[in-house]
């Protein structure tokens, strides 16, 4: 035997992926664990593939055409992948090849039946299983059979969907080998899958069983429905039992087919209670010895389970670390900052360092422990409260852990489980005065940021951004500025309130707080208005614009007639807001000054659709109508009972919201001013870095925390490893969606919303500014490649500040994830925009360029015909 080719699985552990594949790799440490039973086997080595591809004639040629093509052009992958698949299957296998694959079959006997299986080495990994890519072949018999069945398997590597999974993961089709199992053929009683963890809610104490009569393939390509067993604790807490009309049986010669299953066999079990116990029992053995939750496909042979392929369960959302055994329950901090995107190490270390509570990671995201508050009767009431003014369906999922009442622990109160010390409870007058000065404070801390960070690098910049921080955090907490952001919502949420009991009017203060002065992320948007009005009278800047791809075209634009006010208009812009860009709380996503280009589509948009002067007008529009809607209200309220006493309140906070709400945007812009203060500094380090030879690219720091980076300075040594690791790892959880809520035990919840007032077929989510509005739907998942028309509907998955400049040129908005009071609802009534939040899967339900009609005051959407 050539043990290049041929190994016995026994010789092969976990850590050879690169010889016998993923498959191969987990069979390998499958048959190392004790009490499981594996069936018997060898794997032909990726050293064969390799051999084998370099007389393929023309493969290299035809992978660079398959690795060129245009992802989206499936006739073209299709045609490609079918000719690279035919050239191998056609290519004969080499005489020493074919010899070590002959020698391992006959030490089992020339009658036996096989199993052979694709095993590539992008398969079964933790960060993608590769589930179903390539081939299996069952009951395969005879030498010369086996031997064309491998060819195949090499072959499977450029199946369609094998080739468009790679493309999708960004793994490139050289880097990718195939090495092949060959088993002893198992033909069981029953079989099927086992995961260890509930793959629909995450939860990782309850295990669910498939099964169903014969060989696994009836349940794997969907030919029947199987029993499902639901087991957790050592019992079995839930079954189904299905009727299984046909079964996958083996045929005398090779093969399979499908055979009818004698009817007063169809609605028996699969299993016994007893037997599904000790699968999973058995799982849990095999879950531990690979340290992750696990997908299991398994047979039963005469009441004894045998393992044919473990993988690890890649769709479930990781659970956060903690330092004990008690139950957590987290909610998402992505979704109250509107970045639910995956951060990079350094973006989630330096966000933790510089929260005001502490917070947990997980996929990428972060995360806050609400356990103790929930636990306590009157902090769980102010809890549930706050998030349920901001997004209903965070409180939905809470309150769904709670109603079960055997998870979250019971606590005494501890106090009142209000609002924190310096919020709302503490009397704050209503002085536009205050405002300027909070904003006054702010300014002078990031202009003492700048002048002291300048002399700093080295060790000594770390140690004086450790303590920048805390001054970052000081700034963030400041009594005065929490008790104003808390002043604007509580009186936001008074006139909604008040106004809708004595008026019967739903979401007043949406019209009452158009064009509040002070806005930061209004003003913001209103501005690239101003940008395009100097840009307007001249074509030859807006042609050149139309084709700007280069980051540095500002260089290029003052060639131009009319380019040098361009290039200074677009300049001063980035001097107020080019620290911004979308996922701004990801300290490594580039920023507007670094990436101007993201600009570019909005301000054409802003030249295409509006006339001169639009933004002093749009405006002065929206004062005219808080003024007018303020008016009104008074007047219909002292026609009331009491109706005085009403109005003097509502008047009162009507001055109240408008003298505060805007402020609510100040601290945000405060805080990415700050890092985009940080990022200048640490990039010159990771420069630094780069040119003494430690880093290959001032990239690679983004993969590191803030304390492995500040390491890396004092030391001049970085893992190199540890950076490619990061970078897998950042991929995986970039195909990930958070949930609002999370358990310790991995459940994932999203809440929903329990309505019965919307109609048929419409998609349900949070109104959060007023208005019924009809357009076409506009689906942009990136803001550098919105193409947006006047009476547009934007449609996306989150708003940070960032997308404020898209709202000028919309009609309406609707939005994945959002609450009351995050920043899209914000700026979306200060526009004047009907607006729904929250719309689970929007961008999916809803085709780019169909016309939808936006309901913001009732928090639905429709689609129309």
């Amino acid at each position: 035997m050539n043990e290049r080719y041929v190994l016995d699985l026994r010789e092969i552990d976990r850590e050879q992926v690169a010889v016998a594949g993923g498959k191969g790799a987990h069979l390998g440490a499958l048959s190392r664990i004790e009490g499981v039973r594996v069936p018997e086997g060898f794997c032909l080595t990726t050293d064969a593939f390799r051999r084998t591809m370099a007389e393929v004639p023309s493969i290299d040629d035809a992978l660079d055409r398959l690795s060129h093509v245009d992802p989206d052009d499936r006739e073209a992958i299709r045609t490609l992948s079918a000719r690279i698949r035919r050239t191998i299957e056609e290519t004969a296998l080499r005489d020493d090849i074919a010899a070590s694959v002959t020698g391992a079959l006959a030490r089992s006997g020339e009658d036996a039946a096989w199993a052979v299986r694709s095993s590539a080495t992008a398969e079964d990994l933790p960060t993608a299983s590769f589930a179903g890519q390539q081939d299996t072949y069952l009951n395969v018999r005879g030498t010369a059979s086996v031997l064309r069945h491998i060819s195949r398997c090499w072959a499977s590597l450029f199946t369609e969907r094998a080739v468009t999974y790679r493309r999708r993961n960004g793994i490139d089709h050289r880097t990718v080998h195939m090495a092949v199992v060959v088993q002893r053929m198992v033909f069981p009683q029953a079989s099927g899958i086992l995961f260890t963890a509930d793959p629909v809610t995450g939860n990782r104490k309850t295990a669910t069983v498939d099964a169903g009569f014969g060989l696994g393939e009836a349940l794997v390509s969907g030919l029947v429905n199987p029993d499902v067993f639901t087991v957790r604790d050592g019992e079995v807490v839930a079954r189904t039992i299905a009727a299984k009309q046909r079964a996958v049986q083996p045929l005398p010669d090779g093969g399979t087919h499908q055979v009818p299953i004698d009817a007063r066999r169809r609605e028996q079990p699969a299993l016994t209670d007893a037997q599904a116990v000790r699968l999973v029992r058995l799982g849990r053995r095999i879950e531990e010895h690979f340290g992750r939750p696990q997908d299991i496909e398994w047979c039963l042979v005469d009441d004894d389970f045998r393992i044919v392929q473990s993988r690890p369960i890649t769709t479930l959302f990781p659970v956060p670390e903690a330092d004990d055994e008690e139950n957590h329950v987290y909610v998402s901090v992505g979704h109250q900052q509107m970045m639910t995107d995956a951060m990079k190490s350094l973006g989630l270390s330096m966000w933790r360092l510089t929260a005001m509570a502490p917070m947990h990671e997980a996929g990428g995201r972060l995360f806050v422990d609400v356990t103790r508050r929930l636990a306590a009767p009157a902090s769980r009431a102010a809890l549930l409260d706050l998030v349920g003014r901001g997004d209903p369906l965070v409180r939905d999922a809470l309150e769904t852990v709670l109603e079960r009442g055997d998870f979250v622990p019971s606590l005494p109160d501890t106090g009142p489980g209000g609002p924190p010390p310096g919020g709302a409870a503490t009397p704050i007058e209503t002085d536009p005065a205050i405002v300027t000065e909070l904003i006054e404070r702010s300014q002078a801390s990031v202009a003492a940021l700048r002048r002291e960070i300048r002399t700093k690098s080295g060790p000594a910049l770390f140690d004086f951004l450790y303590a920048a921080f805390e001054e970052h955090k000081r700034v963030l907490a400041d009594p005065l500025s929490m008790q104003v952001i808390m002043a604007g919502m509580e009186a936001t949420w008074w006139l909604n309130d008040k106004l809708q009991e004595w008026l019967g009017e739903k979401n007043a203060a949406d019209t009452l707080t158009l064009s509040a002065p002070g806005n930061i992320t209004s003003e913001m948007g209103l501005e690239l208005l101003d940008v395009a009005d100097v840009i307007r009278p001249h074509p030859q800047v807006v042609a050149f614009l139309q084709g700007a791809q280069d980051d540095n075209f500002l260089d290029e634009l003052a060639k131009l007639p009319g380019g040098g006010e361009a290039r200074d208009a677009i300049e001063a812009y980035l001097d107020r807001y080019g620290m911004r860009c979308a996922g701004e709380i990801d300290i490594t996503r580039p920023r507007w000054s670094e990436s101007p280009t993201t600009l570019v589509p909005a301000i054409l948009d802003n030249v295409r659709n509006f006339e001169p002067g639009a933004a002093r007008r749009r405006f002065e529009q929206g004062r005219q109508e808080a003024l007018r809607k303020e008016q009104d209200v008074l007047a219909r309220l002292r026609a009331l009972p009491d109706g005085d006493r009403k109005a003097d309140e509502t008047k009162r906070m009507i001055d109240r919201v408008r003298t505060f709400i805007g402020y609510r945007e100040y601290p945000k812009y405060g805080i990415v001013s700050r890092y985009f203060v940080y990022k200048q500094a640490l990039l010159e380090e990771a420069d630094r870095l780069v040119r003494a030879g430690v880093l290959a690219e001032r990239e690679d720091v983004f993969h590191l925390t803030f304390q492995e980076f500040h390491d890396a300075v004092r030391s001049g040594q970085v893992d190199a490893g540890l950076i490619v690791r990061r970078k897998e790892a950042f991929r995986s959880y970039q195909a990930l969606t958070p949930p609002r809520v999370l358990t310790s035990d991995g459940e994932a919840l999203n809440g929903a919303y329990r309505r019965e007032d919307v109609p048929a077929g419409a998609l349900v989510g949070l109104a959060v500014s007023a208005g019924t509005v009809e357009g076409r739907a506009r689906v942009v998942l990136d803001m550098a490649q919105a193409d947006l028309e006047a009476g547009d509907i934007l449609v996306t998955a989150y708003t940070d500040p960032s997308w404020s400049p898209l709202f000028v040129g919309i009609a309406g908005l609707v939005t994945e994830v959002g609450g009351l009071m995050t920043h899209g609802a914000v700026i979306a009534r200060e526009y004047g925009l009907p607006a729904v939040v929250g719309v689970d899967r929007a961008t999916q339900l809803i085709r780019d360029g169909q016309r939808i009609r936006v309901h913001g005051s009732d928090g639905y959407v429709e689609i129309l015909p």
